[in-house]
């Protein structure tokens, strides 16, 4: 193999390409599916046997006979893998790499809430850690929520955690008032500001807006097509999924995108005609960026790092998953 050396920025043409070789001996050699998440940069979604969302992924990762399974997201998502795979080994190219949605809310949090709200249904994002989904009662993702949320009978009150903006998108799109919600966030999401959302309209008045209910101008996006400023038939709130779902099919010249930019990477393979620009340049997750090419080599070569979970707690934590996939369309995540 060519000397690749630390720095991938650095690389030549060469140095990639013997990279890309390595990488797929290797994960030949181990027996391993590679799975990256639409937020992660580009090189590594290239390389992937799958690209997706976190539950997508890992519901193919429970589908794939491979026995290794190396998750290019942040740690939260190859937990889930390894709670819908418990017989496989899960790899993640760098365990540190968090959420930060994920990490404002804690089981034991989660357990105080529920004492303060008697027989209430807790729904929790997928974003969340093992623990977490264990104290919770039906997971869903920004797809499905108002789905799950509104299989609850409506007397029932809701716990929606951890991100408020999905959660003040489900109180909106169900009508329910007794759904309370955790003020939790995605700091990448909750940057795309409304302010962002107006101005980038209104230097594009032509253009169709992709935006993803984790951010913080989810309600401005509405509220454009309400007023009419925006047409309705050119706003739509979606998730990732969603978002290539009508990106294959879209006729527009250009559509600006509402979510981390890691995301265009996918919407402009899928569909090369339209322009796909975003309303935050900057809206980078710096813990997706964690995972580098050299670290999903070093992950390959060495076997780190694995990621486990307590088996009592995976038990919980996959009910709260299944009876979500139970409810309907479930098929795509965040």
């Amino acid at each position: 193999m060519t000397d690749l050396g630390t720095d991938s920025s650095a690389w030549t043409p060469a140095q990639w390409e013997s990279w890309r070789a390595e990488v797929r001996r290797l994960a030949d050699e181990q027996d391993a599916v590679i799975l990256a998440h639409n937020y992660q940069v580009a090189p590594i979604q290239d390389i992937a046997d799958h690209v997706g969302d976190s539950l997508a992924l890992s519901r193919i990762a429970a589908e794939s006979p491979a026995r290794t399974i190396v998750f290019c997201g942040v740690h939260f998502m190859a937990e889930t893998a390894k709670i819908l795979s418990p017989a496989k080994r899960v790899l993640i190219p760098d365990a540190a790499a968090g959420c930060s949605l994920a990490d404002t809310i804690t089981a034991d949090q989660l357990r105080a809430w529920k004492t303060e709200y008697p027989g209430a249904v807790v729904v929790s994002y997928v974003n969340t850690t093992a623990a977490v989904k264990a104290e919770t009662d039906i997971c869903c993702t920004s797809s499905n929520a108002v789905e799950v949320v509104s299989s609850i009978p409506a007397d029932t009150p809701v716990l929606f955690g951890p991100d408020q903006f999905l959660g003040a998108h489900v109180r909106r799109m169900t009508g329910r008032d007794n759904i309370h919600v955790w003020l939790g966030e995605c700091h990448v999401h909750a940057d795309i500001s409304p302010t962002a959302l107006v101005d980038k309209v209104h230097a594009n008045p032509e253009a169709e807006l992709y935006v993803h209910p984790e951010c913080g101008c989810t309600t401005s996006a509405l509220w454009l097509a309400e007023s009419g400023e925006l047409p309705q038939e050119r706003t739509h709130v979606l998730s990732t999924g969603g978002m290539l779902d009508l990106a294959r099919t879209s006729t527009a010249a250009k559509v600006l995108v509402a979510t981390e930019i890691g995301m265009l990477h996918q919407l402009r393979q899928a569909n090369p005609h339209t322009v796909f620009e975003p309303v935050n340049p900057r809206a980078a997750c710096p813990f997706m960026g964690m995972i580098t090419p050299e670290k999903l080599l070093a992950c390959l070569r060495d076997g780190t790092d694995e990621v486990d979970v307590d088996p009592a707690t995976a038990t919980k934590a996959r009910s709260a998953v299944e009876r979500m996939i139970a409810i309907g369309r479930s098929g795509r995540g965040e």
